[in-house]
């Protein structure tokens, strides 16, 4: 329903021209339905803008690739268990935010099951004919499927909701081969800490404890909503603007900039915070921030990312940083030699 994956026939607005050399045509079979056995065997492919070069290597080679004095700045949003099953009526729910005790915004599909004043039901099955129940009521209709829930008591959302997983990795649920991991567990951050994601923020997916040993670094925060994976529409065209996300920066962040050689975002969430900010202290926030060809990026110095979903805000970042010519020889050279790409997938770094 929202999180990056393989676009329907009717994922594009074809009513923007504008988007059309932000396309690309990507192979099914590189796209990744679970994640590498190792977080640090992902496969990296190594961007250089200044001598416009491309090598392969391994994510446990990051700190081979960066300079003395880099600073690795990381996302620490933790993605909560946002997917909510819905037992009556049956539909798909998503809650993005909770906007004081028991109010939360949610996103529904369809959405004219949950007209105003309907009651939801979920129910937890607790093991041994066991089961929990609680119900919301739909308070308030807003656009684009989304709704304002009220719910009846408080709830634990590990007891009734699942991880938000792209829906082409939802239908990868059931067969033989998913036992070998758990979704909960690795469509997670090894440094997730601050709740409010309603998607990873996948860059980080890659980086295990003994390799930030290695790497000196540092922590903002930038909950992922639904905006961030939206297809691009007239209105964001137009705007320049996409849908706001919430984002902190701690104390000492700006001193720990300040001293780096570089900032080396993770992910392009990180290089949203980075070139919102008017300063780099500590700060609460939202942003709306669409970087995209030919903004200019102020404060970030090289860029470890996922591939993307083409035509995507996403794909407009780094188009953006590395330039859209470069981009598509490494998209090229990423499906010729068999990387995976989107959530689960493999790397780039961009220097």
């Amino acid at each position: 329903m929202l999180a990056e994956g393989p676009p329907s026939s009717s994922s594009f607005d074809r009513s923007l021209p504008e988007l059309a050399p932000y396309s690309f045509v990507l192979p099914e079979e590189r796209i990744a339905l679970a994640p590498s056995p190792d977080r640090a065997e992902a496969r990296l492919l190594l961007l250089d803008r200044r001598s416009r070069s491309i090598a392969h290597y391994r994510i446990r080679d990051l700190p081979a690739l960066l300079d003395p004095g880099d600073l690795l700045v990381l996302n620490d949003s933790r993605v909560i268990p946002a997917l909510f099953p819905c037992a009556e009526p049956r539909l798909s729910l998503l809650l993005l935010e909770e906007q004081e005790p028991l109010l939360w915004r949610a996103l529904v599909e369809p959405a004219r099951k949950a007209p105003l004043g309907r009651s939801l039901l979920f129910v937890a099955d607790l093991g041994k004919a066991e089961e929990e129940r609680l119900t919301a009521e739909v308070v308030g209709v807003r656009s684009r499927g989304e709704r304002l829930l009220r719910f009846s008591r408080p709830f634990r959302l590990e007891r009734f909701g699942l991880p938000p997983l792209p829906p082409y990795i939802r239908k990868r649920r059931g067969r033989a081969s998913d036992s070998s991991f758990s979704d909960s567990e690795r469509y997670q951050t090894v440094f997730a800490r601050q709740p409010g994601s309603v998607a990873a923020p996948t860059a980080g997916l890659h980086l295990t404890p003994e390799l930030l040993a290695r790497l000196p670094h540092a922590f903002v925060t930038l909950h992922v909503g639904p905006g961030t994976f939206r297809p691009i529409g007239p209105a964001e065209w137009r705007s320049g603007r996409l849908h706001p996300e919430r984002f902190s920066i701690p104390s000492g962040f700006a001193e720990a900039a300040a001293a780096s050689r570089r900032l080396v975002a993770v992910g392009t969430t990180v290089a949203r915070v980075l070139e919102t900010a008017p300063d780099l202290c500590a700060q609460n926030g939202t942003t709306d921030l669409f970087l995209r060809p030919p903004c200019a990026f102020r404060r970030t110095g090289a860029l470890l990312t996922n591939f993307h979903l083409p035509r995507s805000s996403l794909f407009l970042l780094v188009s953006a940083f590395a330039g859209l010519e470069l981009i598509h020889e490494a998209y090229r050279e990423a499906i010729a030699s068999g990387y995976r790409f989107y959530s689960y997938g493999d790397a780039m770094l961009i220097l």
